[in-house]
């Protein structure tokens, strides 16, 4: 059975431990293609026995999460929010801490102490103790298992302190209200980050949340574009977004396409062109016919990618989660053995062992290295596409840092795909004219660019017409063809015996027709392109199937210096595996003819316009033909990389200093608290400043 995608709603994850939780979980039961966001709360993973989903949703609930239906009509208890748990503990841990400052004699009562912990510690228990238990049942001790043994033990000594009534040295109640409330401060202020690192998906997400006006007999009915189905006729006006993907029937308008390419130019469209569901109308209005809807839109295939693509982890994530694996029991060990030595072998006295003992806890943070690449990555991925470039995956990032050769297609990629007849030789006695029917009825059975090229081309000349009985596309040859008398036909290129000038030969049972000479410019901003890649070291390469004359002139106009001509798709991917011998190749192609080869390179990236076969192949699809694109998307996993390597240095590095620090007493349990609560802020806001770093 094919794997299903399984999409569920599960509120109750205040913080990426949580998160980590439930993909421990769903990865011990065999599950892929995990994705694990608290801050939207949605969980995804790919599941090829349904059966078993209602144990899965069991399972995730004995972690103390709830899943539930739908998250739109789903409404949060206010007692439940995190920040609103802050806000409550913060109103009651202000007095305790302002007792050490202020001479008022009621605010150094026990009892007085007493009552304004207690509800900040039963808050405290609630939050961070049934997430712990949870967990270590679950066998992935989180953090909250560090914050509620630390909050608990400064608790239960000052309770037992305060029943003795062994004065104050025993009292550490604000210790305890302190610990809590700074961590739930720093759960706010991580889920609230998370969120923005988030950003580029809801984004996009809203741009599917819109009405549609549905024509109908007697007018028109607003309607929501979910509700929308193939072949219903809609009337989209001037300011309105696109509701679901379809084909103009009548009218015209200039369409703002920035949201899925990055071209900030509109593009116009008239009768039967495509146009693409969130689009933006800009001027213009015209009805359209729907033909995609729901979760086959383009925007939602897009948004599915991306979702998809936050789960797919980079390499250098392996040794963080390896650490995070162990951490927890490791400072349990660490605290367990600060307490012996202080208080036995030092001879200090409990107090002071027990604090220094909860300043190991609560000071050392697993969730920084947690959230070091998820967060970076999901930021550069937000970036790459709001530059019309769709990344599938964090593991491709890492995959390109140390990118050796650039192998491009050149047809469609370095150039613009819209070809010329420059001249046409005929073999024999035949008129132009009917030359020009043959070549019109076979290329119109074909969807390759110079096809369609050709046929807008000659459809304005005089020509005789061809009825074909069939047509059949060879890739990476050329059209064969029978006409309704039984000759065969064949239009395509050779690759030996004709001359040089004509790269396309046209064949009549076969006998030579005419030979065809056909071009397409060099986009404008290929040389520059090359010349970018040769200043970053990476040496460019061109591949094509076409005539070497050709290539070469391409090559020597633009820079390229290593050229692969006249290559069948089988032949590609043997230059392809050549060069993956000698260090990381990229290949980009139009992710059609080259749909081999670029799966067989270290990266694939199709310079299409996210058609099927393109997202399928490649594991990069720009949205826009904009060669610049390719700097943009190398820099833009240049510099995530360089964040991933910064937020896991500051993670290990601040774990590493903090915990003997605190170990050896030069830490007062809230400092640690604090601290631990804003280390996870630091690294999102690392993430956070690549939406705005410069980086091409």
């Amino acid at each position: 059975m094919a794997d299903q995608l399984v999409e569920l709603n599960v509120t109750g994850m205040h913080c990426n431990n949580c998160a980590l939780s439930v993909h421990k979980l769903l990865e011990k039961k065999g599950l892929h293609n995990i994705l694990v966001d608290f801050a939207s709360e949605e969980v995804k993973f790919s599941n090829n026995d349904t059966a078993d989903l209602p144990g899965i949703i069991k399972d995730i609930e004995g972690l103390g999460y709830k899943v539930i239906e739908d998250q739109a009509t789903h409404v949060t208890p206010f007692y439940e929010k995190v920040e609103n748990k802050f806000i409550f503990c913060a109103v009651l841990t202000a007095p305790l801490l302002l007792h050490m400052i202020l001479p008022w004699y009621f605010l150094h009562l026990p009892v007085v102490q007493l009552l304004l912990c207690l509800p900040v510690f039963l808050v405290g228990c609630l939050h961070f103790g049934k997430s712990a238990i949870n967990s270590i049942r679950g066998g992935v001790p989180n953090m909250d298992v560090l914050i509620f043994v630390g909050s608990s033990a400064a608790f239960i000594y000052s309770l037992i302190g305060t029943i003795e009534n062994l004065g104050e040295h025993y009292q550490f109640y604000e210790t305890c209200a302190a610990i809590i409330t700074l961590v739930l401060l720093g759960n706010v202020l991580e889920k609230r980050s998370v969120t923005q690192t988030t950003s580029a998906v809801k984004d996009l997400v809203k741009f599917q949340q819109v009405n549609a006006n549905r024509v109908i007999d007697d007018g028109v009915e607003v309607i929501s574009a979910r509700d929308v189905r193939p072949g219903d006729t809609l009337l989209v006006n001037q300011g309105d977004k696109v509701p679901v993907d379809g084909e103009v029937l009548s009218g015209s308008a200039s369409i703002d396409e920035a949201m899925l390419t990055g071209e900030s130019l509109p593009v116009e469209k008239d009768k039967y062109d495509k146009v693409i569901g969130g689009t933006i109308v800009q001027h213009g209005n015209f009805r359209m016919i729907a033909t995609k809807v729901g979760s086959n839109t383009i925007l939602a295939q897009i948004i599915d990618l991306m979702k998809k693509a936050q789960a797919a982890k980079p390499p250098v994530q392996k040794l963080g989660d390896k650490v995070a694996a162990v951490f927890v029991p490791a400072v349990i060990g660490i605290a367990l053995l600060t307490f012996v030595i202080t208080y036995v072998a030092v001879h200090t006295s409990m107090q002071v062992a027990l604090m220094n003992a909860i300043a190991v806890l609560v000071i050392s943070c697993p969730c920084a290295m947690g959230l070091a690449t998820p967060t970076a990555v999901m930021v550069g991925l937000g970036r790459a596409a709001k530059n019309g470039i769709l990344i599938k995956g964090g593991d491709t990032i890492e995959a390109v840092a140390h990118t050796k050769y650039v192998v491009f297609d050149k047809t469609g990629t370095l150039t613009t795909g819209k070809f010329h007849i420059r001249e046409i030789k005929a073999e024999g006695n035949i008129s132009p004219e009917q030359i020009r029917g043959v070549i019109t009825a076979i290329e119109e059975r074909s969807n390759h660019p110079i096809a369609r090229s050709l046929v807008n081309e000659l459809k304005s000349l005089p020509q005789t017409k061809l009825i074909l009985k069939s047509a059949s596309e060879e890739r990476g040859l050329g059209m064969r063809a029978e006409d309704v008398d039984g000759n065969h036909y064949f239009l395509g290129a050779g690759k030996s015996g004709d001359h040089n000038d004509f790269n396309v030969s046209l064949y009549k049972n076969q006998q030579l027709l005419a030979q065809i000479a056909i071009e397409d410019e060099i986009k404008p901003e290929a040389a520059e392109l090359i010349a970018r890649l040769k200043k970053m070291n990476i040496i460019p390469v061109l591949l094509s199937g076409d005539k070497d004359n050709r290539c070469k002139e391409v090559a020597n106009l633009i820079g390229i210096d290593e050229v692969h001509s006249e290559k069948l798709p089988d032949e590609k991917l043997a230059v392809i595996d050549i060069y993956k011998q000698k260090g990381t190749t990229i290949m980009i192609g139009d992710g059609v003819n080259d749909a081999p080869a670029l799966t067989k390179a270290d990266v694939g990236v199709s310079m299409n316009d996210a058609s099927q076969i393109a997202i399928q192949s490649a594991r990069v699809i720009l949205l826009n033909t904009d060669l610049h694109s390719v700097v943009k998307f190398l820099q833009i996993s240049k510099h995530t990389l360089l964040t991933i390597r910064q937020n896991l240095f500051w993670a290990f590095a601040y774990n590493i200093i903090a915990i003997p620090i605190a170990a050896l007493g030069f830490l007062n349990p809230m400092v640690g608290a604090f601290a631990m609560a804003f280390s996870d802020v630091v690294v999102i806001g690392n993430s956070l400043r690549l939406k705005a770093k410069k980086v091409f």
